[in-house]
């Protein structure tokens, strides 16, 4: 594999304050399987999860840019993953077959959002090993996303995704976690 490029300027980029811990016993539910707390999650790989509340239309606007950019990191040593805000039978309607493709998280109390320290959804938020949010960006931010993906690309030595690529959305602030 070629080394990984990430640009300085994106290495740099001031990055909004995020949780430095999360509780190892906070509850990841994949639509697959048993439930299991984060410190499971986060033994052996990192977590890329984008964060989304199936009844706005800015996380349906950023799904398939969302998906593009977790794909990337498909065959790194990174966990991928969906975490929608809602109950298992509403998540399984919003994703549909992506629920074969990729691990998906039901959270219908946002309790691991709030976990995450996420007021804004749509999100993209990288955690570590410790089960600690190493970078998130909320709402709709390409510059953010991008410094989310380069910090991640570089502890993984995996390629950065390009963002924002020619059909994703334009820029929106995303809506409250509490709405």
């Amino acid at each position: 594999m070629p080394p990984v490029c990430v640009p300085p300027n994106l290495l740099a980029l001031p990055s909004e304050a995020v949780t430095t811990d999360v509780q190892a016993a906070v509850e990841l539910n994949p639509l697959t399987g048993e439930g299991r707390p984060i410190s499971e999650w986060t033994t052996n790989f990192h977590l890329a999860i984008v964060v989304l509340d199936p009844y706005t239309n800015e996380s349906s606007w950023i799904l398939k840019t969302a998906l593009r950019v977790l794909r990337n990191y498909s065959e790194a040593d990174v966990r991928i993953a969906l975490l929608v805000t809602g109950p298992e039978v509403e998540v399984r309607e919003y994703v549909g077959p992506l629920a074969s493709e990729i691990l998906i998280f039901a959270d219908p109390e946002r309790a691991a959002a709030k976990a995450f320290g996420l007021d804004t959804l749509p999100a993209f938020v990288h955690i570590n090993q410790a089960h600690q949010v190493e970078s998130v960006a909320q709402g709709w931010n390409p510059v953010e996303w991008a410094a989310v993906a380069a910090n991640l690309s570089a502890r993984m030595d995996w390629t950065v995704p390009q963002i924002p690529e020619n059909g994703d959305p334009s820029p929106f602030a995303g809506t409250p976690l509490s709405a």
